[in-house]
């Protein structure tokens, strides 16, 4: 494995029985890079990421990177609702087997700017910041990698600054992030790459500029809708 990348993925492929969900999917993740996942419903883009986190096994293929070291914060989190914030973040720590798991959690309670909703119940949070408890648990063993399903979809504009600047500052202390979402502007403004995902065929990999001048459009949901609709290749 490349000692600059964080991942590697290689001819990763996906069944399910008669249907291929992913194929021959092959790309590098860099230390400190931030990469998102575009493309339609139904494109593998959750089954990508599952895969990258150790979730599902691939049908072919393989993926590099040291075991235990992808944070992983799904779309839907299995959050316990009767539990607090703080007491959520430690079981959770203590499942990953962090090797001190108060001061784990004491670190991402004031990274995350959690700390003063420490004691209330994840049951009673507004979305977006059960959606910040999700990726504070992601973040509990300080891996070098981190895998995001979706995750601004919850949160109002506000709440999705405050995490791509945590998201930003993770990747300048160099943790590498691969995200996925279906809103083409925060790829374009958060992403160093972007790989677009289509029928479960990785169809582009490149930085958003790239393929934003294909098209000579400054405007990254357009060329992206231009490029799925096969006006360039």
């Amino acid at each position: 494995m490349n000692p600059a990348a964080a991942l590697e993925v290689e001819g990763v492929g996906k069944r399910y029985g008669a249907l291929q969900a992913l194929r021959e999917i092959s790309f590098a993740v860099s230390r400190g890079e931030t990469v998102a996942i575009l493309g339609p419903n139904g494109a593998g883009k959750t089954t990508l990421l599952s895969i990258v986190a150790g979730i599902l096994e691939p049908s072919e293929g393989g993926v590099a990177h040291k075991q235990g070291e992808v944070g992983w914060a799904p779309q839907h989190a299995a959050l316990y609702s009767k539990l607090s914030v703080a007491e959520n973040l430690t079981l959770f720590a203590r499942l990953a087997h962090v090797e001190d798991p108060h001061a784990a959690v004491e670190r991402m309670l004031d990274q995350t700017g959690l700390r003063e909703r420490a004691g209330d119940l994840v049951g009673q949070l507004s979305g977006g910041n059960r959606q910040r408890v999700n990726i504070a648990i992601g973040l509990l063993s300080d891996p070098p990698l981190l895998a995001l399903d979706e995750p601004s979809a919850s949160l109002d504009p506000a709440q999705r600054e405050r995490l791509w600047s945590f998201v930003a500052e993770r990747a300048a202390s160099g943790t590498a992030v691969l995200f996925s979402t279906h809103n083409a502007s925060e790829a374009q403004r958060h992403a160093d790459r972007v790989l677009v995902l289509d029928q479960g065929t990785l169809r582009f990999d490149g930085s958003p500029g790239e393929l934003m001048s294909r098209f000579g459009d400054a405007d990254l949901e357009r060329s992206l809708v231009r490029f799925l609709e096969g006006d360039a290749t």
